[in-house]
C-alpha cells in the first residue's frame, strides 16, 4: 500500500512538474486594484461563467501583487473568517 502511494505521489509531481505557464506579454496588465476588484466580484463572474464565457481571474496579470488584491477581495466575503462555537 505504501508503494502505491509513493508511485502516485512520484507520477503527480512529474505531471505538475511538466505544467507550463505562458509569458505575460500584455502591455498592461491588470495588477493590485483589479486584482481586488476581480476578487469581490469572483462569485457573481463564477455565476455568469456558466452561461457565457466569463473567467473570474485574469490572465496574464501582474503576478504575486495581482494575486494577492485578488485574496484580499475574496476575502471580502468572509473567507477569512474564524468561527468561535
Amino acid at each position: 500500500m505504501k508503494n502505491l502511494v509513493f508511485l502516485l505521489f512520484v507520477v503527480g509531481a512529474l505531471l505538475v512538474g511538466c505544467a507550463y505557464q505562458p509569458l505575460n506579454v500584455a502591455p498592461d496588465p491588470p495588477g493590485f486594484f483589479m486584482g481586488i476588484l476581480h476578487g469581490a466580484i469572483a462569485p457573481f463572474a463564477l455565476i455568469v461563467g456558466f452561461f457565457s464565457d466569463v473567467r473570474i481571474y485574469a490572465f496574464p496579470n501582474s503576478g504575486w501583487w495581482y494575486d494577492f488584491g485578488f485574496m484580499l477581495g475574496i476575502s471580502s466575503y468572509g473567507g477569512a473568517a474564524v468561527s468561535r462555537h
